[in-house]
């Protein structure tokens, strides 16, 4: 079973140690790779998107949270509060609250509207120890969040554009969804107390499912405290189910922050603020495509795209030469020299690798290259730039 705890650590991708804490875990060179390969796509379809990057802190007063709802409804995920002067200092369970202070700080018109802000930003939620597990369940999240504010007339087509970013993303990164589920209010004092709000919420959201031709499962008590969602779930190798993705609506924030745009008769309206995910938290993604790809990730995820393999020491200039090459083209790439094992015990050491280069003494002084892709075949022996192009056109997004 490819159980990512186990791979992850076999592939050098993640660690953990005991004075850092459970929960907490470290990203090793590898891991660091493929997180960075991701963060740079989802950056970059989110830009394509319309979407406006920020950073914002991971900590905030009592009294944010306390204006959110989080401190009445969520605060028994939260970590406790850091005295601070005179002020209560709280790590942050999730970036919206800073996001509708950022919306805020300026005045908005409706002719701005949608204004769509992203973050790739970290969240911290204190997760009982009995259900922590390598990155699949954390104290310390990466979440690729944003945060929509639109008007009620555009909240139709925002979920769907975020649905269409989802659909994308799996496709590109080799994930099925399992299903969709439309989560709903539950009872108790978890859940903000306006039927009407959660009526108008829980409406829109099946209406654009339906529309989609989506089938659904409705589940009441999976909504957020301040509104309903459209959760993406998957399932990893051995079945068990998670929600990676969300669109989520919430006529709440907006209220309490006192949010508003001025509208075509110059009136102050509040925005509906539209909460969305696209690829959920790195930690969740990451072990979900370690167990799904078996650690042998595509190639534009792959911790290391090109290696390349001199046969003998005599061809080691001209592979250093190559691995230069390759780092200048924008990939990933290492050198597997001759005084690390025969050339069959090198092949196998890196057979995760997408694309093995090997240098014989023909090849070195011809400029030329034997390709092995990781999928079979060879090619070769071909020019360098011919198998510079090749690798690139596959591997660099």
């Amino acid at each position: 079973m490819n159980d990512h705890r186990k791979l992850g650590r076999e592939l050098e991708l993640f660690g953990s140690d005991p004075l850092i804490g459970a929960g907490l875990p470290y990203w090793l060179p590898a891991g660091a790779a493929v997180r960075h390969a991701i963060e740079r796509y989802v950056r970059e379809a989110e830009r394509l998107a319309g979407y406006q990057h920020v950073y914002s802190p991971v900590l905030g007063k009592r009294e944010l949270f306390e204006l959110s709802g989080h401190w009445a409804h969520y605060r028994e995920d939260m970590f406790p509060p850091m005295p601070m002067g005179g002020d209560e200092l709280v790590l942050r369970p999730s970036l919206c609250p800073h996001h509708a202070l950022i919306f805020r700080s300026r005045q908005h018109s409706h002719r701005e509207l949608p204004v769509r802000i992203a973050e790739l930003g970290a969240m911290f939620r204190d997760e009982p120890s009995g259900v922590l597990g390598g990155l699949t369940r954390v104290r310390s999240i990466q979440l690729n969040d944003a945060h929509v504010f639109c008007r009620p007339d555009q909240v139709a087509g925002e979920v769907a554009a975020v649905l269409d970013l989802i659909e994308r993303a799996y496709a590109d990164l080799g994930i099925r969804a399992h299903r969709y589920r439309l989560s709903l209010r539950g009872d108790g004092a978890k859940y903000v107390d306006d039927p009407a709000m959660w009526d108008l919420g829980e409406r829109a959201l099946a209406e654009v499912l339906a529309e989609r031709g989506l089938a659904y499962d409705s589940e009441p008590g999976e909504g957020a405290f301040y509104g309903p969602k459209i959760d993406v779930q998957i399932l990893d190798p051995s079945g068990r189910e998670s929600t990676l993705s969300t669109v989520q609506l919430d006529f709440f924030q907006p209220a309490r922050f006192d949010l508003h745009y001025i509208a075509e008769d110059q009136g102050r309206r509040p925005p509906v603020m539209v909460h969305r995910s696209i690829i959920g938290s790195l930690e969740r993604l990451v072990a979900h495509l370690i167990e799904v790809h078996a650690g042998a990730f595509p190639a534009w995820l792959a911790p290391v795209q090109a290696v390349v393999l001199p046969v003998a020491d005599e061809q080691l200039p001209a592979a250093e030469s190559l691995v230069r090459r390759l780092l200048a083209a924008g990939l990933r790439a290492e050198l597997a020299p001759a005084d690390r094992g025969t050339l069959g015990a090198r092949v196998r050491d890196h057979r995760l690798v997408p694309y093995q280069l090997v240098l014989g003494e023909r090849e070195a002084a011809r400029e030329t290259v034997s390709v092995r892709p990781r999928d079979g075949g060879r090619l070769g022996p071909i020019p360098v730039s011919e198998a510079l192009d090749r690798i690139v056109a596959d591997a660099v997004r």
